[in-house]
């Protein structure tokens, strides 16, 4: 059993399954029948089907629900699915294909043709499998390297807190504060790594708590302060009168506004100012009330092409001479975002740089 390829044939006439089972009896699949889709459903965390073949004409829920269900739902959409019908008009053919049937197989059913098209959706799940099971692989390295990379950098960072207390010239002090702040950033750059791979992987989990996002916001201001008075660049708070609630993980809300103005930093020129803006939306009748966040930059912008993919991972947008771009970031952002049932957008800032806004919902209990 453990190599045979499974397939669940659901049908409501036990007799149709005992033909298909003659009829694929010399291919060595490991068959399974339910007598209806709800059934059919249920059973599929036990089964692990590589193949159904569905029939369309059963009570209750028809072949066309059960397609419909399972191709809208990411655990089973991957699996082919067969439609076996009676049906032959151009309309029927055309709502099984609508529903995210893969292949369709008329009755009475033809051995030569089953057989034929079974080992061609079996050949599109093999090959499925193989490409899932290569990136698994790549993402379990991944992980495994940027995981192991943490030591050293815990290792080099105590090295410099040793070095800060020696009675060393200004310049090698200078130095070794450099030194450790690009170390700081390296780490949470593997921090935002792990926390992706394990968004990718559904084991993210968020530690919610109520916190004033304005507080939140000076505070990612005042860490910037030393960069932002380096680079003569001014970093402007907006922040309403009233404290602005809301409910979500406190520390990866702060890298995201983190992200956001290291990026703006990165973009801006000198003698430029930057917005941090917290806004409390009226009430929406559509939704609850609304944290809006704004990051603002007179920079370089960006483009309508760039706009479409600079959340992508590894996308790094414009290339501009001596900036660092490792292109996670605003990955890492709209994943966090996303995480806390929020929006995140880039639009155009008159007349030069570029506004990113956060939506989040107030926190009103």
């Amino acid at each position: 059993m453990g190599n045979k390829q499974v397939i669940l044939v659901v049908d409501d006439e036990p007799a149709n399954f005992d033909v298909i089972e003659i009829l694929l009896f010399k291919e060595g699949y490991e068959l399974h029948h339910r007598d209806n889709g709800a059934e059919a459903i249920a059973a599929l965390d036990s089964i692990h089907p590589d193949l159904i073949l569905l029939d369309v004409m059963m009570p209750d829920m028809d072949g066309i629900e059960v397609c419909q269900k399972l191709k809208t739902d990411r655990q089973w959409q991957h699996i082919p699915i067969i439609i076996v019908t009676a049906l032959s008009e151009k309309e029927d053919l055309a709502r099984c294909i609508d529903a995210g049937a893969d292949d369709f197989i008329s009755k009475p059913i033809n051995s030569i043709e089953l057989r034929a098209r079974v080992r061609s959706m079996l050949r599109i799940k093999a090959q499925y499998d193989h490409i899932q099971a290569t990136i698994m692989l790549r993402e379990e390295m991944m992980q495994t390297i940027v995981h192991d990379l943490r030591n050293p950098l815990i290792g080099i960072l105590l090295g410099c807190d040793s070095l800060k207390i020696l009675d060393l010239p200004d310049r090698a002090q200078k130095r070794i504060v450099q030194i450790g702040q690009t170390i700081e950033q390296m780490r949470l750059l593997v921090d935002d790594i792990l926390t992706i791979g394990r968004i990718e992987a559904n084991k993210l989990i968020l530690n919610p708590t109520k916190f004033d996002i304005t507080e939140l916001a000076k505070s990612v201001i005042a860490d910037f302060e030393a960069v932002s008075t380096h680079k003569q660049i001014q970093i402007l708070g907006e922040f309403p009168t009233e404290p602005a609630y809301v409910s979500g993980d406190i520390h990866l809300i702060r890298r995201v506004l983190g992200n956001l103005v290291d990026n703006a930093l990165k973009f801006s020129p000198q003698q430029s100012s930057i917005i941090l803006r917290v806004e409390c939306l009226p009430q929406n009748p559509d939704r609850q009330d609304l944290i809006k966040i704004e990051v603002i930059d007179c920079g370089i912008g960006i483009s309508p092409e760039q706009k479409q993919v600079i959340f992508e991972k590894y996308e790094v947008g414009n290339i501009v001479m001596g900036v660092s771009q490792i292109g996670l970031g605003l990955s890492f952002c709209k994943m966090m975002v996303e995480a806390h049932q929020g929006v995140i957008s880039v639009t155009n800032n008159q007349p030069k740089g570029s506004i990113f806004t956060i939506l989040l919902d107030s926190y009103s209990k």
